[in-house]
Order: structure tokens, then sequence, then C-alpha cells
């Protein structure tokens, strides 16, 4: 799973941004990067905030440009 580079407290928020044509990138704390390309799932807001809220993403060239 991936985090925004944005922490947004809310699913609402982050789809808001992107609709408004924001460009938001994916970044992952662990050993594995995000997908720059393709499909991809997100959480926020950020830990050690409990996760509120989960994403699917299309991803293409390692910018959001639709969330589910």
């Amino acid at each position: 799973m991936a985090y925004t580079t944005t922490n947004f407290k809310t699913k609402k928020a982050f789809k808001d941004a992107v609709a408004s044509g924001k460009e938001i990138r994916l970044f992952s704390p662990g050993m594995f990067p995000p997908n720059q390309n393709g499909r991809e799932t997100v959480e926020g807001p950020h830990f050690p905030e409990p996760h509120r809220w989960y994403a699917s993403v299309t991803v293409e060239n390692g910018v959001v440009k639709t969330v589910k």
C-alpha cells in the first residue's frame, strides 16, 4: 500500500484534489515503491494516525489520474 505525498485527512479531500487537476504523487514507506503506471492502493491519513480511508487509484507517469 502507498500514501499520497500530501497527507489528506479524508478520501473526499483526496478525490477533490485529483479532480481539480492537482499533481498528486505516491510514496511507500516500505521496501517496495508504488507503481508509476497502472493501479495502486492508497491509504490515509499517514501513520501514526489510524488509517480511516482507502482508495484504488490509477497512476500515469507517477501522477494519480483517477480515484475510486
